[in-house]
């Protein structure tokens, strides 16, 4: 099927592949020699979210990206890429020596959501997701975030407040996964694929509502059909972006970025979006 025409829950589906490249292929192929960072100087590291610095067109830059790991012992390790508390106070520690070595960054999004976990709830998610969302204001050099797989909830947030946030043609972005929305509105799973077109949770959804700034394009199939492809047009991509930003002044910097946080959610033709209504 042409992906113009694709249904909002073949989009999840592509979303999801398992043969999908995931961020540290992305990183890998950004930035070759690159050298990953670990721990969050309180309690320990966190495996789902590869962390480092790396030489991407002759400058050093940090990277972030949440991974989900390819095989089964990878996965578990890796928590399906849902980042615990310490791994948003990576990021936060990371991108403040990223500030302060003026080292821009380039944050790659592919979570299902933050860790639901007890151990993740007593080591306070909640708080860490929201110390992290704040510092990200406070980091006062340019962020590229891209979301190249799924970006569900505060678990894809705490990682995506950039200048520019990007997105790859199938990938999603949402604040909750169709099956979940479904379990809520529905009581039923089965809507799955009509909760994910009322979420509006595909890329063009989404760069039509201006949460986003662009839609990369991916080889016909998805992703997993041609990695090298892809890679070159999330490069492009990134760069483009990172040029447009990377000769503001550092308060300027903050100011957009605050900027088009606060943008988010207003809709200039004021039109009515289709509104779920549970079935009896």
């Amino acid at each position: 099927m042409p992906a113009g025409r694709m249904t909002a829950w073949e989009r999840v589906q592509l979303a999801r592949h398992p043969a999908r490249p995931y961020s540290l292929d992305y990183i890998l192929h950004l930035a070759p020699d690159f050298e990953e960072l670990r721990g969050d100087r309180m309690t320990g590291d966190d495996p789902a979210l590869v962390a480092g610095v790396g030489t991407w067109r002759g400058r050093t830059t940090m990277f972030f990206g949440q991974q989900k790991g390819r095989a089964l012992a990878d996965r578990v390790a890796r928590s399906f890429g849902m980042m615990h508390p310490q791994g948003y106070r990576k990021a936060v520690r990371l991108a403040h020596q990223a500030a302060k070595f003026k080292f821009p960054i380039v944050s790659l999004i592919d979570t299902p959501g933050a860790y639901p976990g007890t151990t993740a709830e007593e080591d306070g998610i909640a708080s860490a997701i929201g110390i992290a969302i704040r510092e990200w204001f406070h980091i006062r050099v340019p962020v590229i975030a891209a979301i190249v797989g799924e970006g569900g909830s505060g678990g894809a947030l705490g990682m995506a407040v950039a200048d520019r946030v990007l997105m790859m043609e199938n990938s999603i972005y949402s604040v909750a996964a169709p099956e979940a929305a479904a379990a809520i509105v529905w009581r039923d799973q089965a809507h799955k694929a009509e909760a994910a077109e009322q979420l509006h949770l595909t890329a063009p959804d989404l760069e039509e509502l201006e949460i986003i700034d662009e839609v990369i394009e991916e080889p016909p199939g998805g992703a997993h059909t041609d990695f090298q492809a892809s890679a070159r047009r999330l490069d492009d991509a990134i760069h483009r972006h990172l040029q447009a930003v990377a000769d503001h002044d550092r308060p300027r910097i903050l100011e957009n970025r605050r900027r088009r946080f606060l943008h988010v959610g207003h809709l200039h033709d004021h039109r009515a979006l289709p509104r779920a209504v549970p079935s009896r």
